[in-house]
């Protein structure tokens, strides 16, 4: 028999699945559009970075390194599989979680954009090392194209953060607030 006092929490949970997944699914969306004033050097903001620090900064390494892998496998859907983004947004996550931002600073749009451009700056690092270790284009090149790369995406990441960011984590701390 369903017992009918539970049906309110269900649908809270159904409610907070249902954001989550639907704002990871806008960020995937917005990956390859390039509206006027979105793009820096031919480079947009990195949404998917975005939404993995944002849902592993509350959170533990080992949430936040899933979190990573499976959006960074959903980037490799999407785009070409090598280098893969799983490898380089698993990491994101783990350092992300591991920064514990409410120990450090208060401020939450300046923190999370702080750590937005440092994770952007991190997951295209990786992204150059197994390009590096892939070995089909030489090292100048890929030093060349991924100090561009890095510097745009982190500051256009970085600037985009709080969008992304400030209703997601609204929207968990009153899903948090309701279960306890």
């Amino acid at each position: 028999m369903v017992d009918i006092a539970n049906w309110q929490i269900y649908r809270q949970q159904i409610a907070n699945w249902m954001v989550t997944i639907g704002s990871l699914v806008i960020c995937a969306m917005l990956l390859p559009i390039r509206l006027p004033g979105m793009a820096l050097l031919d480079h947009g903001p990195n949404w998917l970075l975005i939404w993995v620090v944002a849902w592993s900064i509350k959170r533990t390494m080992l949430q936040g390194a899933i979190a990573g892998l499976a959006v960074g496998l959903i980037q490799d859907g999407m785009t070409a599989p090598y280098p893969s983004h799983a490898i380089a947004l698993a990491c994101v996550g783990i350092l992300s979680a591991r920064i514990k931002k409410q120990r450090y600073i208060q401020e939450d749009f300046i923190s999370v954009a702080l750590i937005v451009f440092g994770m952007a700056v991190v997951a295209e690092t990786v992204m150059a090392i197994q390009f590096g270790i892939m070995g089909d284009r030489k090292l100048a090149a890929i030093w060349t194209d991924y100090q561009r790369i890095a510097l745009a995406s982190a500051i256009l990441s970085s600037l985009w953060a709080p969008v992304v960011y400030y209703p997601l984590n609204l929207w968990w701390r009153r899903m948090n607030l309701q279960e306890h």
